[in-house]
């Protein structure tokens, strides 16, 4: 009796420290994820609302005093350029493509090139960029630099681990903080899953699901609690719409698929022809071109080709201006494009949103469409145009359900998504950031190699 009660005791000493041993195991491995998570949540919700507030001063220079911004945008075009081109050349852009290319890289033979991408100067310099961009009247957004941001801050946090820690998948890591920035940046957490399995990565969710799920969760809270439980648009009105309502959505969905995919072609093409710029003048003269186009469009036509569009998106949904002039679609289509393509850095997330809507906006007005059918076409269109761009509708669908909170058109916003997806097709296989990421992995792994972003044979 007495070696079954010895044996009794030693088997439960054993299974405790086991037990502990496990729960120690998994609190260090949760750490790194709480830790990134709570720090994008904090440096979110900073960007953003430096962003809406250099924005609203851009629109308050604007307003007061027009004409400055023939000086303004091309100074700040150029600054905004410049300081990526001097200290930081990857924090260019959106960074969705950076942190892409930054997940294919994270392998023991490629890992020392993700530093590149992701880090502390990639951060502070992707949030001056594009801050500059936006006083300048640059039609940039802020949700793709808060991706590559996130995925920074994580890939920082993992960096600075002790030896003694337990191993972290740098892959599982990077997504993590590439999809809690997104949900943090929309407060939309569905759509920060959606993105990491559509977009970021073809692995099975449930070698990740974990991690993922608490550092969109923590991330969300914490910008939830600085910010509120906002919407990044708002409620509108899509009740009560009309049976017929399903044909204009598939003609807007199909047209903005067309468009936003080949607004990414040729952003593609002026990338390349600029990859042939050998001197600094020639980077300076097309910013130049650039800007005073941009300010020549906006004095003359309408200042709605500056910043991001997200007033334009507010006005249309939630006013009695519902119906839009077709010339605000060209606009809203030609700012981003001269804008991303200077080199410094900004997202085309809610510019792609903006151009979206002002088609939506646009054809509504062509079927004289009620109050509500009109909203249902503008979501619609939002919805094909950043399929156009990213070809990945549910990850659209999801993030404009989650945005308004209109879960009973969430078939609508699907069928969008897919019309829009195969349109897209039409212009190209390839999505704009699966173009951009091929070219940042092509730059890292061969530097000496131009290769075409955008190949005749494609």
């Amino acid at each position: 009796m007495k070696i079954l009660l010895q044996i009794r005791k030693k088997a439960k000493t054993l299974f405790d420290k086991m037990g502990s041993e496990k729960l120690k195991l998994n609190l260090l491995n949760a750490l790194p994820y709480w830790m990134g998570s709570l720090l994008t949540g904090l440096v979110a919700v900073a960007y953003a609302k430096s962003f809406a507030w250099i924005e609203k001063g851009s629109q308050y220079l604007f307003h007061h005093f027009s004409y400055s911004f023939f000086l303004l945008t091309p100074c700040c075009f150029i600054a905004a350029w410049w300081l990526v081109r001097k200290f930081a050349v990857y924090a260019r852009g959106s960074g969705i493509p950076q942190v892409i290319a930054a997940i294919e890289l994270s392998t023991p033979k490629t890992v020392d090139k993700v530093g590149r991408l992701l880090g502390l100067k990639i951060i502070l310099f992707k949030i001056l960029s594009s801050l500059i961009m936006v006083l300048g009247g640059g039609a940039i957004g802020r949700e793709g630099p808060t991706v590559q941001i996130a995925g920074s801050i994580f890939w920082k946090i993992n960096q600075s681990l002790p030896a003694w820690w337990p191993k972290i998948s740098k892959k599982n890591i990077i997504m993590t903080g590439a999809a809690a920035g997104l949900a943090a940046a929309f407060n939309t957490p569905l759509g920060g899953i959606v993105f990491a399995v559509e977009e970021l990565t073809k692995t099975h969710i449930s070698y990740f699901k974990t991690a993922l799920f608490t550092g969109i969760i923590i991330a969300g809270l914490t910008a939830q609690a600085l910010l509120g439980p906002y919407l990044y648009i708002g409620y509108p009105i899509v009740s009560n719409s009309s049976g017929y309502i399903i044909i204009p959505i598939v003609i807007v969905a199909a047209i903005c698929g067309l468009v936003g995919s080949a607004m990414s072609k040729l952003m593609l093409i002026l990338l390349n022809w600029k990859r042939k710029f050998i001197r600094n003048y020639q980077h300076i003269t097309y910013l130049i071109v650039c800007s005073m186009i941009v300010v020549t469009l906006a004095i003359f036509v309408n200042e709605k080709v500056l910043g991001s569009g997200k007033d334009m998106m507010t006005k249309v949904l939630f006013t009695d201006n519902k119906y839009s002039p077709w010339w605000l679609a060209c606009l809203r289509t030609i700012g981003p494009i001269l804008s991303f393509t200077t080199g410094a850095a900004g997202g085309v997330f809610a510019p792609a949103l903006s151009a979206g809507a002002s088609f939506g906006s646009l054809m509504a007005g062509w079927f004289h469409l009620s109050g509500a059918d009109t909203n249902l076409l503008i979501l619609a269109g939002m919805v094909g145009f950043l399929t156009g761009v990213t070809h990945t509708p549910f990850t659209s669908a999801i993030l404009i359900l989650e945005m308004t909170d209109r879960h009973n058109i969430i078939f609508q916003l699907m069928l969008a998504g897919m019309i829009a997806s195969a349109a897209a097709l039409l212009v190209d296989k390839h999505s704009f950031y699966d173009r951009l990421r091929d070219q940042y992995f092509q730059d890292l792994m061969h530097p000496n190699k131009k290769e075409n972003l955008f190949p005749s044979s494609a």
